[in-house]
């Protein structure tokens, strides 16, 4: 059975916390020819702020997923084709693994699971708010990364292992072992990505790139290039 990540190469990842450069529209986003539009963030984040992003995007024709950092953000909204849910992995807190999922499930009594995956987060950069927030261990080279990879896919079925360097670029060669290692899962790789170039070297080894950050400092012209560089790599 396949997923729609199956045949992905890039995701825009858009924070309700942070706004658009000026001029810049959701609607010139969701245009950009990325494969989906991802409504999450770390910090900041409310029911009210997702909505209103996840409504301003919900007019136009891109797959539309939230995100959510914790369960009492998460909002019902019939526009989303579902919910994408980091469980972190390398986590020092067992409650990024599951607990918050844990609680999720108790406050929610109608929970969605045709319309719920979950994303086997390694989080790789010490001074990103998710590594404070989830007290992640980075201290992790290419063997103990695709290590974790392999134990998210082989033990735990996981369909999405997401590296993760949110705020920076990644090591080319961590990112290649999570790939070797990777057979089923879709590799996801997120952080610091800025260009064509930057997103090239990520999208060799990544069978999907996400792209957050950049639409909110640069906007539209800059997303297009890193679609552009994940289709030709």
């Amino acid at each position: 059975m396949t997923a729609p990540w199956d045949d992905w190469n890039h995701i825009l990842k858009i924070d309700p916390d942070k706004d658009l450069p000026e001029g810049t529209t959701y609607g010139d986003l969701c245009a950009t020819g990325t494969d989906a539009i991802e409504v999450g963030g770390t910090m900041g984040i409310t029911e009210e702020n997702m909505e209103a992003v996840v409504e301003a995007c919900a007019e136009h024709d891109v797959p539309l997923y939230q995100e959510p950092s914790s369960p009492d953000v998460v909002i019902d909204n019939e526009a989303l084709e579902g919910y994408l849910i980091p469980t972190v992995f390398n986590a020092g807190s067992p409650f990024w693994i599951t607990g918050a999922h844990k609680e999720w499930i108790k406050i929610d009594d109608g929970f969605d699971w045709d319309r719920t995956a979950t994303e086997a987060y390694i989080v790789m950069n010490p001074e990103a708010d998710v590594a404070t927030y989830t007290e992640a261990d980075c201290d992790l080279g290419p063997d103990d990364v695709a290590a974790y990879a392999t134990v998210a896919e082989r033990m735990f079925g996981q369909e999405i292992v997401y590296v993760e360097y949110s705020g920076t670029l990644g090591d080319e060669g961590v990112v290649q072992a999570a790939s070797e290692t990777t057979d089923e899962a879709t590799l996801f790789y997120g952080g610091g990505i800025y260009d064509y170039d930057s997103a090239y070297s990520m999208a060799q080894y990544a069978d999907v790139i996400v792209v957050g950050n950049l639409a909110h400092e640069e906007g539209v012209g800059a997303v297009r290039e890193t679609v552009e560089a994940a289709r030709d790599a």
